[in-house]
């Protein structure tokens, strides 16, 4: 089996410079552009079937996908992003760093939880259930539209790649054979974080 694992395009969050995570925002002009330039990326890659995080921006990407691909996405609420921002989620930065000084600095580890936010270990543990049971259900090939978080995950945690950077609207291609695990067969727009 493939998999594609796709990134969402630009959000009004992303220009608005707001924690993301929960908070629902939707596409921007840019960002449905992005998609629409996936999608005639993906026109020739045989893709079956369309999953879809349930929040707007992925929900959204994954629609302007399907319309070329001609499928409909099928939303799969295991898929959503992580709830890392918890008391943060939505606020700009500007207002969290005023409000939560601390929960601001917590963030940044992703091994820290602030209040009202997903533990990681639970989140890791759920976007790898639900693309193993994606994978035990499907062959051919897939696509997956979710988020930053669940991706950098699946290289950090599944694939042992360490430190990823997604831009908007980037792809890994996975490969499963027959439940022996996921190896990665290629990507676009992820890169290895530079350390500091």
């Amino acid at each position: 089996m493939k998999v594609y694992l796709i990134r969402h395009g630009e959000t009004t969050g992303d220009v608005e410079n707001r924690y993301g995570g929960t908070y629902d925002d939707h596409l921007t002009e840019r960002g449905q552009n992005s998609a629409r330039d996936l999608a005639e990326k993906l026109a020739d890659k045989n893709i079956e079937k369309l999953f879809s995080s349930p929040y707007f921006r992925a929900h959204e990407t994954a629609e302007i996908l399907g319309r070329k691909l001609n499928l409909t996405p099928e939303t799969i609420n295991d898929l959503r992003e992580r709830n890392s921002y918890g008391i943060l989620s939505g606020l700009t930065k500007t207002e969290a760093a005023d409000k939560f000084p601390e929960e601001v600095l917590d963030v940044k580890d992703i091994h820290k939880t602030v209040p009202g936010a997903e533990d990681y270990s639970d989140f890791a543990r759920r976007v790898e259930n639900a693309l193993n049971n994606l994978a035990e259900t499907n062959g051919g090939t897939i696509a997956i539209v979710t988020h930053g978080g669940p991706i950098k995950m699946v290289f950090r945690g599944i694939l042992n790649k360490g430190e990823m950077e997604t831009e908007d609207c980037a792809f890994a291609v996975l490969g499963n054979n027959n439940g022996k695990g996921w190896q990665l067969i290629d990507s676009d727009g992820i890169t290895e974080r530079e350390q500091n």
